[in-house]
């Protein structure tokens, strides 16, 4: 079942920026934290960046720290992640999730958004 929605993804030349955003499908309470993941073609999925309920971020991966910045809007549930510099290696389907506990799995997730990057 799809609990959280993305949207924002989209075919960009390399250079190019795109901002992902990620909302609820229906209405959900008390998340710990929420995190973009990305899966490229034939890889596995991996953590992009997690951000907390207070807006504090926590991780970046670090082979987009410097381009990529996660934030959080409490007014609208919403959040975000902005992607500057786009590279093709960037090329993915992007994953918004969401987890209730510190140490508990991401249990709440997407259904993605593709972003292509061409060279």
């Amino acid at each position: 079942q799809v609990q959280l929605v993305e949207s924002g993804g989209g075919f960009v030349q390399a250079g190019d920026s795109l901002k992902l955003s990620c909302a609820p499908s229906s209405r959900t309470f008390s998340m710990y934290a929420t995190a973009w993941f990305r899966q490229a073609p034939g890889k596995e999925r991996v953590i992009l960046a997690q951000i907390r309920s207070t807006g504090t971020t926590t991780y970046f991966l670090d082979s987009v720290k410097g381009r990529f910045t996660i934030s959080k809007d409490n007014a609208n549930n919403t959040v975000c992640l902005q992607m500057n510099s786009l590279k093709p290696e960037d090329t993915a389907v992007y994953y918004c999730a969401a987890k209730i506990t510190p140490v508990g799995s991401y249990n709440y997730w997407g259904q993605g958004t593709q972003v292509t990057v061409s060279s």
